[in-house]
């Protein structure tokens, strides 16, 4: 089925990667090769693919460990009907990632605060769903699949604003929740809370509370920490145009 001309699929796409935090979780188990489906909790990688922190006692980890071939179904929790909100099935291969421990650390436990009683236990690790493509649907007439160039979000030359992720993100955290409160009423429409800032990208800022996430999306690329600084300025002084 074709999509209707007013829909952007990667855009819903990217949206649901960015705000998900809870997904249902396929592999395949060990000996059978019979169909195994679970509840898991995730973050995404500055990319957009989602990040998993799973135990070695559990049986989707033991499948992926023999089998790194999964499927990820995430949904935006829609009220009424669920099966009238939009939802993907991403597909790939869960990779720890060792080379990248500490980002997918610091984006899972920002995500998911309450994970820092168990997140150094030995036998619980990082995996990062490498992405082959997905499945949207959205509704009649917007379903289509994705390749991954059209949904993730790219990198390169973003180096410097990636490591300046962290400063960035403690600072907001620490001295500017006046304006995350503010990005999250006036700029998305979003009620009053203690917003705070769970990661940024090039494309946009992902703030939270609670299991509730929002994505403020930049209206231009941002590879720096100078730009960086400068698209934040920006954003929250249209935030305080609009509240005036």
């Amino acid at each position: 089925m074709q999509p209707t001309p007013d829909f952007a699929p990667g855009q819903l796409a990217k949206s649901l990667l960015r705000r998900s935090r809870q997904g249902a979780l396929a592999t395949l188990m060990t000996g059978s090769g019979d169909p195994y489906c679970s509840l898991v909790n995730l973050a995404s990688h500055p990319d957009g693919s989602p990040i998993l922190l799973i135990s070695g006692l559990a049986v989707h980890t033991r499948n992926i460990l023999a089998d790194a071939r999964v499927s990820l179904m995430l949904d935006e929790r829609a009220p009424g009907d669920p099966l009238e909100g939009a939802r993907i099935m991403l597909s790939g291969r869960a990779e720890q990632a060792d080379d990248e421990k500490e980002l997918l650390r610091r984006r899972y436990l920002n995500a998911h605060p309450l994970a820092e009683a168990f997140v150094s236990f030995k036998d619980f690790s990082f995996f990062r769903i490498r992405v082959t493509g997905t499945h949207l649907v959205a509704g009649f007439g917007r379903i289509i699949d994705l390749k991954p160039e059209q949904f993730l979000t790219d990198l390169a030359g973003a180096e410097d604003l990636l490591e300046a992720e962290e400063g960035a993100v403690a600072h907001m955290n620490a001295d500017h929740r006046d304006t995350m409160n503010l990005y999250a009423t006036k700029l998305l429409n979003a009620a009053v809370g203690n917003w705070r800032c769970t990661g940024c990208d090039p494309e946009g800022l992902d703030m939270q509370v609670a299991q509730t996430v929002l994505r403020l999306e930049f209206p231009e690329r941002v590879t720096s920490g100078a730009a960086l600084r400068k698209m934040l300025v920006r954003l929250a002084g249209e935030a305080r145009a609009k509240a005036e």
